[in-house]
């Protein structure tokens, strides 16, 4: 699984960053891309990047402020265009469908693929079998929400030794043990997965939170999470104006890590007031209440591999 971070700015662009977008690439989980907002000129950016639109399979809206949804009526025209014909989905608040249509209408856009979009509430948005999204409101002006992604367990490893030792030959019933199935042999006997297999492996957790003050929802989402994605659009010192805005600071963001017990902190949506002479500040503010913090830039790019998290 990786991460991809298309914009990472707050409200509006700045030269430093462009407005909020995410892309969690879960091409190796045979999952496609999951895009997490789009605000404008989000498919400028994607061509700085290797990620085809038609490879979108998901987009996820917090909520409906322009810096997360303006880049929307462009990026799906342009999925057209650059041939997509599978379906998309888009998960979003009330409002994003008529939203979507009207823009999409007015402007005679026509679409090549499905489009299938769903107004959230709160709790599972989907389920299947390698994969659940829960939805919890957060803390901002305007209705939004944040988004929990569990992997589920994955098969133990193949004991290709002591598979052989049960007489299954080389070929497609070593991978059908691998994938969990029974086997039987030429000679009737049952060969079963879990007696040459490991242990199951625990899938990732990652927690994308919206724009949000601290809130015990953000804390409930990122609980146990292997990842946590949190807005920092303030540092310390602006923390009256992070409450009166719906925000948070980067302290706000490391105290949710804190207290979810995370194993690594991204922070985004970081205020154009800010510098790149700031970051290192709001990194030291970050990591003094949670040391493993890291602060998002444009076309910053993260592994989880191995339990850990990997800057790329």
């Amino acid at each position: 699984m990786e991460l991809i971070f298309l914009g990472t700015g707050a409200g509006m662009p700045s030269k430093q960053r462009n407005t909020s977008s995410l892309i969690v690439n879960l091409s190796a989980e045979q999952c496609g891309y999951w895009m997490f907002d789009c605000g404008e000129a989000t498919q400028h950016q994607l061509l700085r990047t290797s990620i085809k639109p038609r490879k979108i399979n998901k987009i996820f809206i917090t909520h409906l402020h322009g810096d997360h949804i303006f880049g929307l009526p462009g990026f799906l025209g342009s999925r057209s265009f650059l041939g997509g014909e599978e379906e998309l989905i888009i998960y979003g608040p009330v409002g994003i469908k008529e939203w979507i249509m009207t823009s999409l209408r007015i402007t005679k856009t026509h679409l090549t693929y499905p489009l299938k979009i769903e107004e959230i509430e709160k709790g599972i948005l989907f389920e299947d079998n390698q994969f659940k999204v829960t939805a919890l409101e957060l803390e901002h002006v305007i209705e939004c929400f944040g988004f929990r992604i569990e992997q589920k367990p994955l098969p133990g490893k193949l004991l290709v030794e002591k598979a052989v030792e049960f007489g299954v030959p080389k070929g497609p019933l070593l991978k059908k043990l691998k994938d969990g199935a029974d086997v039987e042999l030429a000679d009737g006997r049952i060969v079963f997965s879990k007696d040459v297999t490991g242990d199951e492996q625990k899938g990732f957790t990652i927690a994308v939170l919206g724009d949000t003050n601290y809130c015990s929802s953000a804390v409930q989402l990122a609980d146990e999470a292997d990842i946590l994605i949190h807005e920092a659009t303030f540092d310390n010192e602006t923390g009256d104006l992070a409450k009166e805005y719906g925000h948070s600071t980067i302290g706000d963001a490391a105290r949710v890590a804190k207290e979810a017990n995370v194993k690594a902190l991204i922070a985004n949506h970081i205020s154009a007031r800010f510098m790149p002479t700031h970051i290192a500040k709001l990194q030291e503010q970050g990591s003094a209440v949670f040391p493993n913090t890291y602060i998002a830039e444009d076309f910053s790019h993260f592994e989880w591999k191995s339990e850990q998290l990997i800057t790329k």
